[in-house]
């Protein structure tokens, strides 16, 4: 008879990886992070236990958008008090904000759970091509398309 294993937290094993996201589409590249940052890519796999890996992200600032959507898509914010409405287009977000950017189509495709809020600890995105985390060796992942 066959049994499920599910993983425990003080088993899981993290590494690092890093991603970069030149000449990437956003939307790829976010779908194979959140991705790697669940642990869905590993055969341990437990909905319920933070077994996702580190994630660096570097040149934000040269991800890619398809067809007219930089022009299209908006992205809004609320500060709780009226008329407290920002809004702001993708093309104003990769200009002024490509950290931002990044991470917003990312947290969008993780849990919205206590959960998800440690998950997102684990992504680190940069808009240039230096980082910081040269100490921990990451690994290269590679984005399909």
């Amino acid at each position: 008879m066959r049994q499920t294993t599910m993983a425990k937290p003080a088993d899981v094993k993290r590494t690092w990886y890093v991603v970069d996201g030149e000449g990437q589409t956003l939307g790829r590249l976010a779908t194979t992070v959140a991705h790697v940052l669940r642990g869905k890519h590993k055969p341990t796999y437990t909905p319920n236990v933070d077994c996702g890996d580190y994630v660096i992200v570097i040149n934000a600032a040269k991800v890619e958008m398809t067809g007219n959507k930089l022009n299209t898509e908006k992205y809004y914010n609320h500060s709780g008090y009226f008329g407290g409405m920002r809004v702001r287009t993708a093309k104003e977000m990769k200009e002024k904000y490509p950290e931002e950017w990044v991470e917003r189509a990312i947290k969008g495709m993780l849990p919205h759970t206590r959960l998800g809020d440690v998950q997102r600890g684990h992504l680190f995105v940069y808009a240039g091509s230096e980082h910081p985390h040269a100490a921990q060796k990451p690994v290269e992942l590679k984005v399909k398309g």
